[in-house]
């Protein structure tokens, strides 16, 4: 969509010579002969920039400046005058004014302040969603005492550099409090990078941590640096450390005792400066018994635990979250805002979330994908909620062949683990004690859509 800047000039010259300079370069002009059109036209439709003549009857620039801050505060404006003075060009900046520009006019320098100006509020309006976007998305929201009792602690770890474990179950947000810790802490203005280790092949591992040179294997075509680097001066977080290769592991220890790392088909030793936060939802003191996880390593990104806890561990919060998550889809998706129920919130809280906050989100999501009601009573909620199946009510199918009734029971049981790991194949074949090649043929074989389940 081109860029729609407003020109506000009571000469009917400037007004018709700056719509043709503006329209040859792409911007769509549209005009107003006195301040008070103008401000008619900004009740009627959206401006990307403003551009104004100081000097009018009736209301001055400086005046109609100050209107603009009011009503459309976004919106950047540029001056112009040829009675420009320095007492002039300083209230109109004080005024909120992005540039000021004396007469006559130069084509080449204002193109150059709209461009500025148009780059300016880009800027402005992304600076807008990423916060939009960091208080929507990873807001650790809840006062239960298990919640206010994670947020002390992570007050309390970030400022330091020791490793941190965050164990819990899947959808509980351990990514989230690895993020918190990380903005909390004097790295904060350096990279959070993130690495999955089961999603990632056990042979590539080695080489999404530390880089590889070219040539190091077939298909390194280009050197790359891995994740180890890109975290330099900042935060590694290593999200299901427990799936990580025995192998492996003993490189990530090394790695970790000398703070230096080697890529894949180098020599040299690369210096460096990372924090690590891991995170597992598994327990490991079993994998610790049985040899599967490396105690040496366990010691080493342990120095303190901050466990997620389960949404059925934290009811209370239940209200609070819906609501969270209500308001961001609409804010996200440009839609009305509206709000929850009483009865609608009361039947949440009544529901086991085997998926914990993420399965809830899902629902609130799709709660507002299939109502419009506004508040949103419990029948849309129930509406949206899995419907119960009767092998998970307990109820057992008495007809029909057994090979049916294995099947229809395989395919409720795998749907299911499906849809509380929102649709991560790993994470359910992991539930489900399957190798994840398995699962792809047990969904294939049972007709089972992946898609449908995320």
């Amino acid at each position: 969509m081109k860029p729609r800047i407003l020109i506000v000039d009571d000469d009917p010259g400037t007004l018709a010579s700056l719509s043709r300079a503006f329209a040859l370069e792409g911007y769509t002009a549209l005009t107003a002969s006195s301040a008070e059109r103008a401000l008619a036209r900004l009740a009627e439709e959206p401006v990307d920039a403003v551009l104004s003549d100081v000097v009018m009857p009736e209301m001055d620039g400086l005046a109609f400046l100050a209107l603009v801050r009011q009503c459309a505060p976004d919106v950047p404006v540029v001056l112009m005058s040829g009675q420009a003075t320095i007492e002039t060009a300083l209230r109109a900046t004080r005024l909120g004014a992005l540039d000021f520009i004396e007469k006559p006019v130069g084509l080449e320098r204002l193109l150059l302040t709209l461009r500025n100006a148009l780059r300016l509020d880009r800027l402005t309006r992304e600076n807008r969603e990423l916060q939009r976007y960091w208080q929507d998305e990873l807001a650790l929201i809840g006062d239960s005492p298990s919640m206010l009792a994670l947020r002390s602690l992570i007050e309390r770890a970030a400022p330091s550099d020791v490793p941190v474990l965050i164990t819990g179950e899947n959808g509980t947000g351990k990514e989230l409090v690895a993020r918190a810790v990380h903005e909390l802490s004097p790295r904060r203005p350096q990279p959070f990078v993130k690495m999955n280790c089961a999603a990632v092949p056990a042979e590539l591992v080695e080489s999404e941590l530390f880089g590889h040179e070219k040539g190091a294997f077939s298909g390194a075509v280009t050197q790359r640096r891995g994740r180890f680097e890109q975290a330099d001066a900042g935060t590694l977080f290593l999200d299901e450390i427990a799936d990580m290769a025995a192998a492996m592991q003993a490189k990530l220890l090394r790695a970790l005792q000398d703070g230096e790392i080697t890529r894949v088909g180098g020599s040299g030793e690369i210096k460096l400066d990372v924090r690590l936060i891991s995170a597992t939802n598994k327990e490991l003191d079993p994998l610790l018994a049985d040899g599967r996880f490396r105690e040496d390593l366990y010691y080493r990104i342990n120095t303190l635990t901050l466990r997620t806890p389960p949404l059925r561990e934290r009811r209370g919060d239940i209200g609070a979250l819906a609501s969270h998550f209500l308001q961001a889809a609409c804010r996200r998706n440009h839609w009305k805002p509206r709000r929850l129920a009483e009865d609608a919130l009361e039947l949440l809280r009544q529901q086991p979330w085997r998926g914990n906050v993420r399965e809830l989100r899902n629902v609130v999501e799709r709660i507002l994908i299939l109502s419009e009601a506004d508040p949103v009573a419990a029948q849309d909620v129930r509406n949206a909620l899995p419907t119960p199946s009767p092998t998970r009510s307990g109820g057992i199918p008495t007809e029909g062949a057994l090979r049916d009734l294995v099947d229809a029971y395989e395919r409720d049981v795998i749907r299911e683990r499906l849809r509380v790991a929102s649709g991560h194949v790993t994470n359910a074949a992991r539930s489900l004690g399957l190798e994840r090649s398995h699962l792809y043929k047990k969904c294939k074989q049972l007709r089972i859509d992946i898609r449908e389940t995320d």
